[in-house]
């Protein structure tokens, strides 16, 4: 079987981490234009490839079905609308788009034209989400009423980059916000409330580097949303409260550090965690109660392209849609509607 030809737009951190060295592990997938203006790191990553100066040079490319865009948050939308006005799928880094009507427009334009679009929520495929969803599927933890998941790490200088500038769709928010929403809504769907507060916590910090989000269900529940930048010691990545027992998980999925080390999903120990990281779980049986050491599940971010590759093939759905992706921006619009007016946003 011939691999989909892919045309990838930016190789900055993105594009050249934790999109290509997946890709490249997907028999079905190839990528054979990349748009950047470094071609030297181009051809050291990707030597088969041709570097493009122009995106039109992939857009007409009748051999390119998928297009993979990794460039700035504000490019998104208007690269996502070029591409599937030249009939191509698409996938886009998080987040999305910066606006639920620029979201909703793409949803319309893929429909017209038959293509899918999708948004690279590769943190679904993190070894702690996946070792939670497996406990909630065993009925250990029981109904789940408080869930509670940070991001948090220590940067206290303000870098000099586009993610931290004042621009649209910068910021902690769209950045790891994204994530976290993605990982709530995907476990419990859309809520009917969102309450937000955001920082910039840091001197001279030009964009939001702090969240603390609230999401409110009809059944109760609460969904617990932080990440900062001043974090030295950070607590649980992940707490999961139930009616039978607690979840709690410290540390961060390996499958980031691995491939900034140079490793991909072919490498020994792939999104394998230490024992020292797994998760432990406190709950009641038959009136006894225990406390358990969970083994991590290994994260499999290839999954994602794998299953982007076989929705190509099939003409079935991508591992993420537009359509989930659009509830998470619509979140985002609502978290920043409450900080503004100081006050819970109904959805």
């Amino acid at each position: 079987m011939k691999p989909t030809h892919t045309g990838l737009i930016g190789f900055g951190f993105s594009g050249s981490t934790f999109h290509a060295p997946i890709i490249k592990t997907v028999d079905t997938l190839q990528i054979s234009k990349v748009l950047s203006s470094r071609p030297d790191k181009v051809k050291q990553h990707l030597p088969a490839a041709n570097v493009c100066e122009n995106i039109d040079e992939i857009m007409r490319d009748p051999k390119i079905e998928l297009v993979i865009i990794t460039s700035p948050n504000q490019t998104h939308y208007p690269y996502a609308r070029k591409a599937l006005e030249a009939r191509k799928h698409v996938v886009v880094e998080k987040p999305f788009v910066l606006t639920t009507r620029q979201a909703d427009d793409l949803i319309r334009l893929a429909r017209e034209t038959n293509r899918f679009v999708s948004v690279y929520q590769n943190r679904r495929f993190d070894s702690d989400f996946l070792t939670l969803q497996e406990c909630m599927r065993q009925g250990i933890l029981g109904k789940i009423h408080t869930y509670e998941a940070h991001f948090d790490r220590y940067r206290p200088q303000v870098r000099d980059r586009w993610r931290e500038w004042d621009l649209p769709g910068s910021g902690l928010l769209y950045d790891l916000g994204s994530h976290l929403i993605d990982q709530a809504l995907f476990l419990f769907g859309k809520p009917k409330t969102v309450y937000a507060d955001l920082l910039k916590q840091r001197p001279h910090a030009k964009a939001i580097d702090y969240f603390h989000l609230v999401l409110g269900y009809e059944s109760g529940l609460r969904v617990i949303l932080e990440a900062g930048c001043l974090v030295k010691s950070p607590g649980p990545r992940l707490m999961v409260h139930g009616s039978r027992g607690t979840f709690m998980k410290y540390g961060l999925d390996p499958q980031e550090e691995q491939l900034k080390q140079g490793l991909t999903p072919l490498s020994h120990g792939w999104g394998k965690e230490t024992p020292d990281q797994y998760a432990k779980v406190w709950f009641e049986k038959e009136s006894l109660e225990f406390e358990s050491t969970i083994p991590s599940l290994a994260g499999c971010y290839e999954k994602y392209y794998q299953q982007i590759a076989e929705a190509i093939r099939t003409g079935g759905k991508p591992p993420v849609t537009a359509e989930e992706a659009r509830e998470t921006i619509r979140v985002i619009e609502a978290a920043i509607q409450s900080d503004q007016e100081r006050r819970l946003i109904d959805l």
